[in-house]
């Protein structure tokens, strides 16, 4: 079996925050995210089918993503990322969903595990994430558990649902943290659950991923068995993490950054079908039909009205990103309130693009169900973003119950 240094090459066994980042961090890309999005548009789009049919992203895809430092937006600057405010977030992510869902969702997962580089101490961060293709993604145990021992934890389980896992250098293995007789080892922190973080090449990948939508996400699993992971290679992601740096966006819960990114997903997935629609209702004329799409009274209220719900819901979540970063930057300080709002925006967002989406499948009619046309494969990744964690629609009885003067449910939020 491989010791712990070979496994983790450049490894340190402290897990203090000695050695903090430098105050002058690299600067920033010359231009902003959205521009680059903008230059790798026509790739990104045209490689959507290419990316399904390969059942992961293309090599290309991949490349392009990496040329565009597209996976370390919400990496701190310190470590050679991007660290974007919040609105910039949302507007970035949903650009590529325009372009494809899949690519927008890998994004998005690799993206909100790059937070954690936040937690880490400088030394495993820069370790991690010093190759500029480096990229950290996880899912949810299946089963799992981090055995205490000498200078770090064992870890042996399998996980699941791991978008862009295929596309990662690094793993996150989430584990309760027991003793040798398998019960809970106390924690100070009082968290028995952590996320350890390993190279890809020690876990066994489990193609398992056979789905309905999202299919280039390959979002499937991984195991690994009495794999040794060294003190200071894991965070506790089910809070606020514990920040080394000062910048105001590490004072939002991951799931902060997944809400909002996986709303715009949806959102720009609903945009992309519904100009689709549009598109078509000018010069189709239906079989047997005596009005052409765009003089059917019927459609152009299904139209006016998809329009409508697709504009209210992507501006009360850019809205809530600008009002909710504004007030953090300004107080230093992130509110249970600001997080509920963030929650209840996103959550409504994903159900209102799906609604819209619904009603562009409704105007294409036929035209829906080829698999080369605009509808078919984005109606698919809609729905199963719908399905996804983010997407539950018990998160706005969550924020019910906290609007009502119950005490708040922040796992999601």
């Amino acid at each position: 079996m491989l010791g712990w240094r070979q496994r983790f090459p450049f490894a340190t066994t402290g897990g203090n925050r000695e050695n903090m980042p430098s105050t002058s961090p690299p600067a920033p890309f010359p231009d902003g995210p959205l521009a680059r999005i903008t230059r790798i548009a026509a790739v990104l789009e045209r490689a959507a089918a290419s990316n399904e049919e390969l059942g992961r992203l293309t090599p290309e895809v991949v490349d392009h993503l990496h040329e565009a430092r597209l996976f370390r937006l919400l990496l701190p600057r310190a470590y050679d990322g991007e660290e974007v405010d919040l609105p910039t977030w949302f507007c970035a992510m949903e650009a590529l969903a325009k372009l494809d869902a899949s690519t927008a969702w890998c994004v998005g997962q690799i993206n909100g595990c790059a937070a954690a580089a936040c937690a880490l101490a400088p030394t495993v961060a820069r370790t991690i994430w010093g190759d500029r293709r480096a990229a950290l993604s996880w899912g949810p145990p299946v089963t799992a558990r981090a055995e205490a021992v000498a200078g770090g934890h064992r870890l042996s389980g399998e996980w699941g649902m791991a978008s862009g896992s295929r596309h990662a250098s690094w793993l996150g293995l989430m584990a309760p943290i027991v003793d040798a007789s398998g019960k809970p080892e106390p924690q100070s922190d009082g968290m028995q659950l952590r996320t350890f973080l390993v190279p890809a090449g020690n876990v066994t990948f489990i193609d398992n991923w056979q789905v309905h939508g999202l299919i280039a996400t390959n979002s499937g699993g991984y195991s690994v068995r009495d794999l040794f992971v060294p003190h200071g290679y894991s965070v506790n992601r089910l809070q606020v993490l514990d920040s080394t740096l000062p910048s105001p966006l590490y004072k939002f819960p991951l799931n902060s950054f997944f809400s909002l990114g996986f709303s715009a997903v949806a959102l720009g997935t609903a945009r992309s079908l519904l100009d689709a629609a549009l598109a078509l209702a000018g010069e189709k004329r239906p079989r047997l039909a005596r009005l052409a799409l765009r003089d059917n009274h019927a459609v152009q209220l299904q139209i006016g009205e998809a329009e409508a719900r697709l504009r209210s819901a992507r501006g009360y979540v850019a809205a809530t990103a600008e009002r909710v970063w504004a007030q953090t930057v300004a107080s230093g300080t992130l509110e249970v309130a600001q997080r509920m709002s963030i929650r209840m925006a996103t959550t409504f967002a994903i159900h209102e693009a799906k609604a819209v989406a619904d009603a562009a499948w409704e105007v294409a009619g036929v035209n829906a169900i080829f698999e080369r046309g605009p509808f078919e494969r984005r109606m698919r990744d809609i729905r199963t973003v719908t399905q996804q964690l983010q997407g539950r629609k018990s998160h706005l009885q969550e924020v019910g119950g906290y609007l009502l003067g119950l005490e708040p449910n922040l796992m999601f939020a």
